[in-house]
């Protein structure tokens, strides 16, 4: 007999793990994390090779969470980044330059 996997339990939230935000579950994996790699050029199937902890539907279900949610994630994103830029003042680095 065939399992079938009802796709609404592949991202769950947990506040104990990566503060609430959306992971894939039954990992620690976060959704943001499958979408940092995809907006740097990977395909599901590269992200699944870097993660081989993941099945492709799990990476699927996440690229499928952004899709939806995508103001949700964007907007986590450019809060880590500017944190990261509002640390990196404190201790006096400087910002790179992207060419």
């Amino acid at each position: 007999m065939t399992t079938v996997v009802d796709i609404g339990t592949l991202i769950e939230r947990r506040p104990e793990i990566r503060g609430g935000r959306p992971i894939i579950a039954g990992t620690a994996t976060s959704v943001r994390s499958i979408v940092v790699l995809y907006k740097e050029g990977l395909n599901a199937e590269e992200i699944v090779s870097q993660k081989d902890h993941l099945t492709l539907a799990q990476v699927y279900a996440a690229l499928t969470y952004y899709h939806a949610n995508r103001e949700e994630i964007e907007e986590d994103l450019a809060a880590e980044e500017a944190e990261y830029w509002r640390l990196a003042a404190l201790h006096g680095r400087k910002k790179h330059i992207k060419l």
